[in-house]
């Protein structure tokens, strides 16, 4: 048996989420879907992040036991085989060590929101960003975004139904550009909370428009009250675009002892 670490990109749009539900298809059965139609095996594929419905990835990790001994490149064209017609795909696959999660070992996640700031609808885009009609000041919504970088109690930027031990968090980076008409909120933290980017994301479009200013941001944060937060913006501008495995000295890995709910990827 090897352990496989897959490097995969997912448009979440038909998907009910990464994880297994009830309710409808998700990434993960379709991935384990797949390993059966590949080699005939029944198994559990565990992701860095469960991905609420809607959020896309290109930088989604996971891993899984296969007992039939395959190389890794045939571990990817054939799970890719097995996708079709879904809009998955297995960017890459590799064998790790037999204790190696991708989930716990993960010592960084990186997202990037997707604003397009224009009057006309999406055509293109429609279902990969979150159309804003109204003009939005990036400038003045990254300068509220620093408020935010750093170790803070995030009560205020969580899911209500968040069930992580504990609402603190360090944010190692928000950063707000304009390229055109599209806006990129780019953050990075060890994890994140359930639903914690959108709600950033939906508090800078406020900022954006004029109705908060970067103390209002400050003052939410302070307040530790989800009521006091902004909205939280729609999943399909939401992507999980890496999630970074930092090896220490001598060592292959480790596991994460920051709590690793993701941002409803949602994180």
């Amino acid at each position: 048996m090897a352990r496989y670490k897959l490097t995969l990109e997912y448009d979440g749009g038909p998907f009910v989420g990464w994880q297994r539900q009830e309710n409808g298809l998700s990434v993960q059965q379709v991935v384990e879907e797949a390993v059966y139609g590949f080699c005939g095996e029944r198994v559990h594929v565990q992701a860095a992040g469960r991905t609420d419905a809607g959020v896309h990835a290109s930088g989604q990790v996971a891993h899984v036991d296969i007992v039939r001994d395959t190389r890794p490149d045939m571990v990817r064209d054939a799970l890719n085989f097995h996708l079709k017609p879904h809009p998955v795909a297995i960017l890459a696959a590799e064998i790790v060590p037999p204790d190696f999660h991708a989930r716990f070992w993960a010592t960084g996640r990186r997202y990037v929101y997707r604003i397009v700031n224009r009057r006309a609808r999406l055509a293109l885009d429609a279902g990969r960003a979150w159309l804003v009609s109204v003009p939005l000041d990036a400038t003045a919504m990254n300068g509220a975004a620093r408020r935010l970088v750093g170790r803070h109690d995030f009560t205020s930027f969580r899911s209500a139904a968040c069930q992580a031990r504990s609402p603190l968090k360090t944010l190692d980076r928000l950063e707000v550009t304009r390229h055109g008409e599209e806006i990129r909120i780019e953050t990075a933290a060890r994890s994140f909370l359930h639903n914690q980017v959108r709600i950033m994301v939906g508090t800078l479009k406020l900022v954006g428009e004029g109705k908060w200013t970067a103390d209002d941001v400050s003052a939410a944060l302070a307040a530790r009250d989800r009521e006091r937060g902004g909205p939280t913006a729609p999943p399909e501008g939401l992507y999980l675009v890496e999630v970074r495995y930092d090896e220490p000295s001598g060592g292959v890995g480790y596991p994460q002892t920051e709590d690793a709910d993701d941002a409803d990827i949602e994180s």
